[in-house]
């Protein structure tokens, strides 16, 4: 599930507590002085639990330095989002406005930030004290331009994180012309794709709060509710569990769609219900899909059902250290066609790959798909996702996320044991 649909999902929490109310058969909150969700008796999740520290920003800090020296790559430089998240701490939203971090192959971190921002943007920074400002009327550029003089690269080679948007990096290119400009994802890739055991553990809590959301909200399931209801109650189980997330929601034949659908549907007995989404934990994501039946499963529910269970465990059984990511994919649709699906991305069957990787973004590099010859490595943290989609009836996935160790594979979440049974 991508990052931007359980923050979607998690807009609708504020109205789940209607939601749960109706559900319960209390009266409404504006009746009744002391309201209390039936989802009260969860409990935050999050005790205990572990931020990164800035020492081992540093630590990253040190082996990106290390790759641009590998590299020939000066400096990097890096927009608002979670690249600068991940090496320097600060969590910054995107505007108009420049604030980005500059790593140099030698040196401190550099900030640039508007001037009006500067003390938010010190409250945040732990790594680095050199913050350049820029007034309204001011270019930023030329504060860019500036610093790669100050660090003496007069010439050479500047990384772009790939998410540095492009007007951004127009006007830095622009002011400083003499230096050439590349994509920084030899040093920012190679940094972010290998999981240190932190991280793993601050994404076993995502997954584990969210298997525990699935848990509560499933027995919330009613006659008439719409997906969106369910969504909500997801999202209220996320944030009782102490962590920002939630699921989008598909019934019946709209199962079928892989990231749902625009028709309205209404829950009836014996429809197929999907739920894919996750959570984030001090900046690490989750993302678990559940399909069961609302009722009885009848034959051909149970079939399908069975054959996509039996090719998720095809995938996690190609994941071995020093293969290619593409044998995940390779062995999951396998099962898939030579069940007479498919062949290939055709419809009945496995419309997308298998997986992705995961990590800060719920969508990340390492995707388990045909083509990728990306060597299964210690600390890679993927999605095995195989969907059967059947239009016109439902659609089953079963989506758990594994990681890879120097013993080989193992999963953040146990898969779903049979179609009655989603949790292990």
């Amino acid at each position: 599930m991508k990052r931007r649909d359980f923050i979607r999902a998690s807009a609708v929490t504020a109205g789940s507590a209607t939601v749960l109310s109706s559900l319960s058969g209390c009266e409404s909150p504006a009746s009744k002085e002391a309201e209390k969700s039936p989802l009260d008796s969860l409990q935050s999740m999050m005790e205990g639990v572990q931020p990164i520290t800035v020492e081992e920003r540093k630590g990253r800090i040190e082996k990106a330095q290390r790759l641009m020296v590998e590299n020939k790559i000066d400096a990097i430089y890096l927009d608002g989002g979670t690249s600068m998240e991940y090496f320097t701490g600060v969590r910054w939203g995107n505007s108009e406005r420049m604030m980005a971090a500059i790593i140099p192959a030698k040196g401190e971190v550099k900030y640039v930030s508007p001037h009006f921002e500067e003390e938010r943007a010190r409250e945040l920074i732990t790594i680095g004290n050199d913050v350049r400002v820029w007034e309204e009327h001011e270019s930023p550029y030329k504060l860019v331009a500036g610093i790669f003089t100050d660090l003496g690269i007069r010439t050479g080679r500047i990384g772009m994180e790939e998410r540095v948007r492009f007007f951004l990096y127009d006007g830095i290119r622009q002011e400083a012309s003499h230096l050439q400009y590349l994509s920084a994802d030899p040093v920012t890739i190679n940094c972010r794709m290998f999981k240190s055991p932190t991280e793993l553990a601050l994404m076993q809590k995502a997954n584990d709060i969210t298997i525990a959301s699935y848990r509560a909200a499933i027995p919330f399931l009613k006659e008439g509710m719409s997906p969106g209801d369910f969504s909500g109650i997801i999202a209220e189980a996320h944030r009782k569990l102490g962590a920002r997330g939630g699921a989008f929601a598909s019934f019946g034949a709209a199962s079928a769609f892989p990231h749902g659908s625009s028709t309205p549907q209404k829950l009836q007995p014996g429809d197929v219900v999907l739920m894919d989404g996750g959570c984030s934990v001090h900046g690490y994501a989750s993302d678990i899909t559940r399909t069961i039946v609302f009722g009885e499963p009848t034959k051909r529910q149970r079939e399908i059902w069975d054959l996509e269970k039996a090719s998720q465990a095809a995938g996690f059984a190609a994941a071995k250290l020093g293969d290619p990511c593409e044998n995940v994919d390779i062995a999951a649709r396998k099962v898939i066609t030579d069940a007479g699906f498919g062949p290939g991305y055709k419809v009945p069957g496995l419309p997308h790959r298998t997986g992705h990787g995961i990590g800060m973004d719920g969508h990340e590099w390492g995707n388990m798909v045909l083509g990728n010859k990306t060597p299964l490595q210690p600390g890679m943290c993927f999605s095995i996702e195989p969907t059967i989609s059947i239009y016109g009836e439902f659609g089953i996935r079963l989506e758990d996320c594994a990681y890879m160790t120097e013993e080989g594979v193992k999963w953040f979440s146990q898969p779903s044991p049979a179609v009655d049974q989603p949790f292990a």
